[in-house]
């Protein structure tokens, strides 16, 4: 914990989201909390609180909340994007003793009409007419943000125009660690989403052992662009920053999140996979554009910077001649193309959601950047394992958390065990269902392997693993993520359940194949890229090579090139950016197939 900030005298275990608010607000009171961007006279400016208003503001919202009938115990519904009033909203139904019930912006009517019934919330506070017209015949009051869609329901803006400050200090201090925090529900790659209930208890203990790992500059700024409805950002973007009493950035759109990295410079960065995918593309395609001198010196540094980070990765102390020829690449040509990503000043960068690209990691340990890629679910109240600066294994996910105890059954599946493990799912009759056996673990649903150094290795979801027509067991993300080590493969999705052999789907990369065809002398969209002889004899290269890194039984045997990329807009991903493997086989299902056809389309020996 930073010497700067002290817990409130409780113990940890006992500490509430609302006293660490009143912490912040006594002891940081005149700190930036929140920050965000809006339109006004055609102008783009930004708005900011500091921690003091943040909970003038809370306690006037849980006001007008209360005025509209919710109460302790309730739940909220809350269908908004990346706007203070999801985040203030957040923290007022908390101090409350209610619970607030996040749902993805992209949700679809039927996901939305089962959370609601699962969780038997009777208002919901939404955006504007999109939101409106999906929650309306499902509960009984609406607020709405945007005045314009409000008609026939609360404006937000008339919330807590006046309150008692008595009566709020009273009705959060009856809030206990024990009470429902939150509800997730579960992104739904298969099935029914479940209501994944979280306590006060399970999230400060849970920020207690990240800030035993990571030793962030006091009052870091956070980027926040995930939508809260993930068990992500609601612990990077909201009880994490409470916390620390860090300074939060809104990012309303989340393909702006470079642009506000660029303007920030932060010292943190969280991101999953596709988003550094899409990072390292966007810097990739500007290194091709230099000259081949200043490549080539890139190049070098690029290698005495992988050198450092390797020694780091052993456990060694880098030499005195390494480590001034590091600082010298870093200060010299590292640093430069760093700071214009913003990335110069990063003391912490992390991934998790899914199995992170090696080339991907490879790609930024050659700035020196380690990506700390960490592991766990909803359910275990986000990171259950981490990397840290002072312990790290590229490709692992860590080792578990203070107070988290990790191993496998005998089928591989990672079982995990401790405080921070949720209390359970949230049944149709508001009771909760523990997932927990008699002896306190929860199996995960992840295969993995543990190490002899206690580091944690992911395999894959143990309900996506392939099963051949052969009775061979493989991981789709180990094959996929060889297939896009090659700049151009920006997505790709492996299949061979019940077949003699794997195929594959792949999808140009949007970023970098307009620059990989530039340098070759190709003019053609996107969509005539991926039927262009050159671009279909590089993706065959891009298979062989990856298969020339895997065993046998894993190769790609056919495939197919597409240049439309897989995004939630378009189901082939959830929010949270996480393959619906069921979505792509009904989708591309008559592709598959002719794939598996004899002298069916493109095939690799």
């Amino acid at each position: 914990m930073s010497a700067v900030l002290r817990l409130p005298g409780a113990e940890p275990a006992e500490l509430t989201v609302p006293g660490l608010l009143l912490r912040n607000a006594e002891d940081h009171g005149d700190l930036p909390a929140l920050s965000w961007r809006e339109r006004e006279d055609g102008e783009t400016r930004r708005s900011t609180l500091t921690w003091s208003q943040v909970r003038d503001r809370v306690a006037r919202l849980a006001a007008g909340l209360t005025a509209h009938g919710v109460q302790r115990g309730d739940h909220v519904l809350m269908m908004m994007g990346n706007r203070p009033e999801h985040w203030l909203t957040d923290l007022a139904l908390v101090h409350l003793g209610a619970v607030p019930v996040s749902v993805y912006g992209t949700a679809a009517p039927e996901y939305v009409a089962h959370v609601a019934r699962n969780s038997r919330a009777r208002l919901a506070v939404v955006e504007g007419a999109g939101q409106v017209a999906l929650c309306a015949p499902l509960l009984e009051r609406l607020v709405v943000v945007e005045a314009e869609a409000a008609d026939g329901h609360v404006p937000y803006a008339e919330l807590g125009r006046a309150y008692d400050r008595e009566a709020f200090e009273e009705t959060w201090r009856a809030v206990r660690a024990t009470d429902p925090l939150t509800v997730v529900y579960t992104s739904g790659t298969t099935g029914d989403p479940k209501g994944v209930v979280i306590s006060h208890r399970n999230v400060v203990l849970n920020c207690l052992a990240v800030e035993g790992v990571v030793d962030l500059p006091a009052h870091a700024e956070q980027i926040c662009y995930l939508p809260f409805a993930h068990i992500a950002e609601r612990m990077l973007g909201i009880y994490l920053p409470v916390f620390r009493a860090s300074h939060v950035h809104l990012c309303a759109d989340p393909a702006q999140v470079a642009e506000m990295a660029r303007e920030l410079h932060p010292a943190q960065f969280f991101g999953v996979p596709r988003v550094w995918e899409k990072l390292t593309a966007a810097v990739r395609a500007t290194l091709t554009q230099l000259p081949d001198a200043q490549r080539q010196s890139v190049e070098k540094a690029a290698e005495v910077a992988r050198e450092h980070v390797a020694c780091r990765e052993r456990g060694e102390q880098p030499s005195a001649e390494l480590t001034a020829a590091y600082e010298r690449a870093k200060r010299d040509v590292l640093g430069p193309i760093l700071a214009r990503a913003g990335f110069e000043r990063l003391v912490w960068t992390a991934s998790a959601a899914a199995p992170m690209p090696q080339e991907v990691v490879r790609f930024w340990a050659g700035f020196g950047i380690v990506i700390m890629d960490a592991w766990g679910l909803t359910e275990t109240t986000g990171v259950a394992t981490t990397n840290g600066p002072a312990s790290f294994r590229l490709g692992s996910v860590g080792k578990p958390l203070a107070g988290v105890e990790v191993r496998t059954a005998g089928d591989g599946e990672i079982e995990v065990r401790g405080p921070t493990v949720f209390e359970g799912y949230l049944r149709h009759d508001g009771s909760v269902e523990p997932a927990t056996d008699a002896e306190g673990w929860f199996a995960t649903g992840d295969i993995g392997r543990i190490d002899e150094d206690g580091f944690l290795w992911l395999t894959d979801r143990k309900k996506e693993m392939i099963v051949t027509s052969t009775g061979r067991n493989f991981s789709p993300a180990r094959v996929e993520n060889a297939l896009k080590a090659h700049p151009l493969i920006g997505q790709a999705f492996v299949h061979g359940d019940g077949k003699s052999y794997l195929v594959a789907l792949l999808v140009l990369d949007g970023g970098t194949a307009p620059v990989w065809a530039a340098a070759n002398g190709i003019e053609a969209s996107l969509a005539d890229l991926a039927a262009h002889p050159s671009v279909l004899a590089e993706a065959d290269a891009a298979v062989a090579a990856a298969n020339a890194r895997l065993n046998r039984a894993e190769q790609v045997r056919r495939h197919h090139l597409l240049s439309d990329e897989w995004g939630p807009q378009s189901g082939e991903l959830t929010p949270s950016l996480k393959m619906r493997r069921s979505v792509l086989r009904e989708k591309y299902g008559t592709l598959i197939e002719e794939l598996y056809a004899p002298g069916g389309r493109t095939s690799v020996t």
